[in-house]
């Protein structure tokens, strides 16, 4: 979403970029959140951000929903999903969602849902996470010693 990320989101979030950049491109799309605070509606905050999530991308892109009852993976399992995605030939979107999750009609348009588990967590951290597996998922694609560091 939409909101300026401490230095040391951005930081790691670009060195994981860069890392990435030889095996899988990674670009950050960040969306303008809907308005939230005293007296307004939560549910439509979430709904005129999930438009806006689901203009943001081209329509052939395999949609991958960040969500709590998604699957969860294990890094192994993560690097399987990754070779199967790049055989896709389409673009991939990695979509975090803002304080009350995403709602209905960006998860329906999800081709898949993944869960980093049942805690709760703030989607800066979540942006630093999903590239950090990424990252290492590619590394075992590639036998990069990373994974095993």
């Amino acid at each position: 979403m939409g909101e300026r990320a401490p230095a040391w989101v951005a930081d790691g979030f670009g060195e994981y970029q860069k890392r990435l950049s030889h095996w899988l491109p990674l670009e950050l799309v960040e969306i303008e959140p809907g308005t939230r605070g005293k007296g307004r509606d939560p549910v439509r905050a979430m709904t005129d951000e999930g438009g806006r999530v689901l203009s943001a991308f081209p329509r052939n892109t395999h949609v991958i929903v960040l969500d709590v009852a998604g699957k969860s993976w294990t890094s192994e399992q993560l690097a399987q999903r990754l070779e199967h995605w790049r055989g896709l030939g389409r673009d991939l979107a990695f979509l975090i969602g803002g304080p009350e999750g995403h709602g209905p009609d960006v998860v329906a348009r999800g081709d898949e849902a993944w869960s980093l588990g049942p805690l709760t967590l703030p989607h800066m951290l979540v942006r630093l996470l999903v590239a950090e597996q990424l990252y290492r998922a590619a590394s075992l694609l590639a036998n990069h010693p990373y994974h095993r560091a």
